[in-house]
């Protein structure tokens, strides 16, 4: 057993101490990088996606919740091709991922991008939201920002490294059902909580810069927030979310702005 945490702490070490992936130049924007630890094969990541997001249309075709409303779905289509092509500063295999979007009826306030650029986006966050272009743009930015930054990938790394490491810990040291459940718990706060919550930041940034670079007034994102910040009523406490609380979202937000406003103020002169 003891061989088997030691191989354990090699691998933690190797995915912490190597130098991070999408490194970027210091050239004007935001200064993020992809998370280290990426244990799952990006092909795996990638096609697990495509086969769950073919799933997912089929779906909601049958139900009748596919989007064929042409003039919101070319909306939606138009905003995020204007965002892809500057997601190669944070990810050059982006270019050849084979983007798609669609867009499903429901009241939900919702959007997301699975790995390999599959992106959905619910009409009830536009609807209830009630979001101009350059607010859409954010939430687009920020959702295409998860995958360019390959979060989902780091989080598939991550549950099988907390998984595989608690099972040893619990077998190492003889804990009970009990105990070994506790950890479990402890490690969803002080790992995979917090883990999220840096994701969402960092999504944030990049979105911001994927807009102005598009030229989408990176000012909205602030607006988007204010006005989830009424739609969700009261949140559960920070240290508890997957999510950083909206005020905390818009300060991130609002300190990032001289650094992606000239680039929003270059596309439209």
């Amino acid at each position: 057993m003891k061989r088997w945490l030691q191989i354990l702490a090699v691998a933690i070490a190797a995915t912490t101490l190597a130098p991070a992936a999408g490194a970027q130049s210091a050239e004007a924007g935001v200064q993020v990088r992809k998370p280290r630890l990426m244990l799952v094969p990006e092909g795996m990541v990638n096609a697990s996606a495509a086969q769950q997001y073919a799933q997912l249309k089929q779906q909601a075709a049958a139900r009748r919740l596919l989007n064929t409303d042409a003039p919101q779905v070319q909306r939606v289509r138009s905003i995020a091709q204007r965002l892809i092509p500057h997601g190669a500063r944070f990810n050059a295999k982006a270019a050849a991922w084979s983007w798609e979007v669609n867009v499903i009826d429901t009241p939900a306030i919702n959007a997301f991008c699975m790995p390999g650029g599959k992106i959905v986006v619910f009409d009830g966050l536009i609807d209830r939201l009630a979001l101009d272009d350059d607010e859409l743009a954010a939430v687009i930015g920020h959702e295409i920002a998860h995958a360019l930054l390959e979060h989902g990938r780091a989080r598939m790394s991550e549950a099988l490294l907390k998984n595989v490491g608690i099972n040893l810990a619990a077998a190492y040291f003889g804990l009970s059902d009990v105990s070994a459940t506790m950890l479990a718990q402890a490690a969803q706060l002080a790992i995979t909580l917090p883990y999220s919550r840096g994701h969402e930041v960092d999504a944030d940034l990049v979105g911001l810069e994927l807009a102005a670079r598009a030229g989408f007034d990176p000012r909205a994102a602030a607006r988007v927030w204010q006005k989830m910040a009424k739609a969700d009523g009261a949140q559960p406490p920070q240290f508890l979310s997957t999510h950083p609380g909206h005020a905390t979202r818009i300060r991130e937000i609002e300190a990032a702005l001289p650094r992606v406003l000239p680039l929003y103020e270059a596309v439209r002169r």
